[in-house]
């Protein structure tokens, strides 16, 4: 199965002494195989991993098949009733542009502001009955991927009508928003930091 490469980054300050280039190496020889460091590189000391960032991308995997699958089952959200991917498409270009997103987070979120900007939202079809909601922003709130992509979901389902996108977003009331989709199957892809 083809996933993705996955853009998680972190920083940290060191007084190490062994060489940039062997850092991962090291680094990986006393993790858990659960976890891999793919790089490291120097970089200033104002540089935040989290707050440096400039874009985010995200992805959530949305397995549309009947019957689901075993192995996969907490890489991806199983949605067995079968989806309209056209209104799909057509309902996430509404999430494209500068947004109060208050109906697509959580409650007791502890962002000052919910005002976000979306750069791109697309669906895209993978091999057999496997949907990607993919979004890069500048920054999401806590479930705001997760919310907009079971608001998605209704949509496909018939329950929103890809039109009605402004108007939830407008409105800024939660409860008009779909449900938040579980945490399998969401993926930070990218970090941008230019």
């Amino acid at each position: 199965m083809e996933f993705m490469h996955c853009g998680q980054v972190a920083n940290f300050k060191t007084n190490s002494n062994i060489p940039i280039e062997k850092f991962a190496i090291a680094i990986n020889s006393n993790l858990k195989k659960s976890i891999i460091i793919k790089s490291a590189e120097e970089v200033d000391e104002k540089f935040h991993s989290r707050l440096s960032c400039k874009r985010k991308t995200y992805r959530y995997v949305i397995n549309n098949t009947k019957e689901g699958t075993a192995i996969y089952r907490n890489l991806e959200t199983h949605i067995p009733m079968k989806l309209d991917i056209e209104k799909m498409k057509k309902a996430i270009k509404y999430f494209e542009g500068e947004h109060d997103f208050k109906a697509f987070k959580a409650s007791g979120t502890s962002a000052k502001s919910s005002i976000r900007t979306i750069y791109k939202a697309e669906i895209i079809e993978k091999e057999k009955d496997k949907i990607w909601i993919e979004l890069t922003g500048n920054g999401f709130l806590y479930n705001m991927v997760r919310i907009i992509a079971g608001t998605l979901v209704e949509v496909g389902l018939g329950n929103i009508e890809p039109e009605d996108i402004p108007q939830i977003i407008k409105e800024q009331k939660r409860e008009n928003a779909g449900k938040t989709l579980p945490p399998q199957g969401l993926y930070l892809v990218k970090v941008e930091y230019i």
